[in-house]
């Protein structure tokens, strides 16, 4: 590898790590890169959190070049490789490609409203459909292709990938699913019927949702990140479907998904 991005987190311990990271890469004969958008990158390294990885996402979701995330963050279960003393021997293993990924599928969405045209967007743990904090219930009615799936009344609805299953879609009760599965989940926001309830549908699933009940305050949320306004009183429709590309993320050498799993989210733990 010759040339290579980095995402830093703004914060003062990730700046400080990059300082000491270029340095290191540049004594290997490597170029390094702040813009990621570049088109001839070999690789891009996330110094941060989860959060972190999931803005680069959106970014080099079409690109197939492996993303390797260190967690400087919180929760580290996306930025799966540890800052510890290891770091630097992991990463001439790096350099010299002696590495696995795991390939996520991520979203794309495109937004269709009666006022502003259109309006897309990608993600890789979900994108959300929500009311504002002090709208009433809003109703969803949800399409694959031109069958009709069902309609909701709720608070919103969250239409995941198997990366995004341990995020919001599991604090909104949906399932875990191995994050190299390819499909989409789609599980509602505080539904006022007891019987709506999750659903897994293929990853070829073109699905359209459309905000059938007029309410005065509706978002579009891509990863708890980027938030689209759905507009006021009016008519939306929004269609979600697999995007093209497959972001490529650097597994851990040193432990497994399901490790992460107990670890991170204690998933699985008995007290005894």
């Amino acid at each position: 590898m010759r040339k290579i991005g980095l995402v830093i987190k703004e914060d003062r311990k990730p700046k400080q790590v990059a300082r000491s990271l270029k340095k290191w890469l540049r004594q290997h004969g490597v170029e390094v890169f702040t813009d990621i958008s570049k088109p001839d990158l070999d690789a891009v390294i996330v110094l941060g959190g989860d959060g972190t990885l999931l803005r680069a996402a959106r970014v080099l979701g079409n690109k197939r070049i492996p993303v390797l995330g260190v967690n400087l963050g919180g929760l580290g279960f996306l930025t799966e490789v540890s800052y510890d003393k290891r770091l630097y021997a992991m990463l001439e293993r790096f350099l010299a490609g002696d590495f696995t990924v795991g390939k996520r599928m991520m979203l794309h969405a495109t937004v269709f409203s009666e006022t502003s045209g259109h309006w897309t967007g990608s993600a890789l743990n979900e994108i959300v459909i929500s009311k504002g904090a002090l709208s009433n219930m809003i109703k969803i009615s949800v399409w694959e292709d031109d069958e009709l799936i069902t309609s909701y009344e709720g608070d919103g609805l969250i239409i995941s990938t198997p990366t995004g299953s341990t995020a919001y879609n599991l604090s909104a009760g949906g399932p875990i699913v191995h994050p190299e599965l390819k499909l989409i989940i789609m599980t509602p926001i505080c539904p006022f019927m007891l019987s709506s309830r999750p659903i897994i549908l293929p990853d070829s699933a073109n699905i359209k949702v459309k905000v059938t009940a007029k309410s005065p305050d509706v978002h579009l949320i891509l990863d708890g990140q980027v938030n689209y306004e759905l507009g006021r009183g009016e008519s939306i429709t929004v269609n979600i479907c697999r995007a093209k590309g497959l972001l490529h993320i650097v597994k851990s050498p040193a432990r497994g998904y399901f490790s992460i799993l107990r670890n991170k989210l204690k998933w699985g733990e008995q007290e005894i």
